[in-house]
Order: C-alpha cells, then sequence, then structure tokens
C-alpha cells in the first residue's frame, strides 16, 4: 500500500484546479468570439475642428483686419506663438465605413492684415450636407406649420393661451432668412 503525503496532495489538487481553470478560459474566450461576431459597439462620428465653406472662403480678402477674418472663419484651430503671421483652420471628420473627409485652410497675415490664404478646395454647405447623409431613416417628420384649423382647435383648447399669429400682412413666411448681421469687411 502506498502512502500519499498530505502536501502532495495540495500539490495534485492545486495543479488540477489550475489546469481546469485554464479550459475554462479557453471556452469562456470562444463563447465571447460568438458574441462579440454578432454584437457589433457604436462607434460615434468624430468631427474635430472648424468646418470651413466654400461660400466662406469666397468672403475672405487681402487686406482684411484678423478680427473681420475671425468674424468670418471662428477662431482659429491653431495660432502658434512662434508663427504669429500665420493662422491655421483644420476640420476632420471620421465616420465608421466612410472615407475620412480633412480639409485644411491657412491664412498669412503680413502685421494685421490678411496677406494671403491657401488650402484645400473647400465644399459647399450644400455639398457638405449632402455628404452627412448617414442613410438613417429617422421616421416621419410632421408638418412645421400650423394649419388655420390647427389654430382654432388650439385656442378652443386653451383659452387662456395667448393667441397665435400669422406673418404680418397675412403672407406665407420665407423659404430663408436673411443673415442677422451683415459680415465685416
Amino acid at each position: 500500500m502506498y502512502r500519499i503525503y498530505a502536501p502532495t496532495v495540495c500539490r495534485i489538487a492545486f495543479c488540477l484546479s489550475g489546469l481546469g481553470a485554464l479550459a475554462a478560459c479557453s471556452s469562456v474566450s470562444s463563447v465571447t468570439d460568438r458574441i462579440a461576431s454578432v454584437v457589433t459597439p457604436f462607434r460615434p462620428e468624430v468631427v474635430q475642428g472648424n468646418l470651413i465653406s466654400k461660400e466662406q472662403v469666397d468672403l475672405l480678402q487681402a487686406g482684411m483686419s484678423r478680427n473681420q477674418v475671425r468674424d468670418i472663419l471662428g477662431s482659429p484651430l491653431l495660432a502658434s506663438v512662434f508663427h504669429a503671421n500665420r493662422w491655421d483652420y483644420t476640420f476632420t471628420l471620421k465616420r465608421p465605413g466612410v472615407e475620412e473627409q480633412a480639409r485644411r485652410l491657412t491664412i498669412f497675415f503680413k502685421g494685421d492684415v490678411v496677406e494671403r490664404f491657401e488650402g484645400d478646395t473647400m465644399p459647399s454647405e450644400a455639398e457638405f450636407v449632402s455628404k452627412l447623409e448617414s442613410g438613417r431613416k429617422l421616421g416621419k417628420i410632421p408638418p412645421l406649420e400650423a394649419s388655420d384649423e390647427s389654430l382654432r382647435k388650439f385656442t378652443e383648447a386653451n383659452p387662456s393661451a395667448p393667441v397665435p399669429t400669422r406673418p404680418l400682412g397675412g403672407g406665407t413666411l420665407p423659404a430663408s432668412y436673411p443673415p442677422l448681421e451683415a459680415p465685416a469687411r
């Protein structure tokens, strides 16, 4: 008859439990791999920098002051102490499944006025918005204008509410509005 000492039994039990744990890890790993292949994580769109449109670049002219440029384009993304005569505007848009969009515009100053500007060809606002279409269907958009009948029903249901009015002259609202302030030149 063989005698097995207690420390040996403990070593064997420890080794067997370690092997069992390793076997369990490989089966858990295969299960998680299968789950990960079915479930995809949400990857948000990443927008960085200043969106500069073709319309904004068309407003730029040599001889404009720094404040006028800031009014048109916004604050520059990069304004270096070492290159005080230069402002860099960059814009990147990263979307899953779509090629990254990157644009760059550099404004060069002589003193406090624009000497020249150069950079990538910028998209118009309409072109940029058309590229943002993600293919998602958001559902039906309700009409955003109140009809005379819906206004009448509202006033009957809410007698203490202020009476909604139409534009002066009884006309329809314009399709677009002019900017609140004219660009500084």
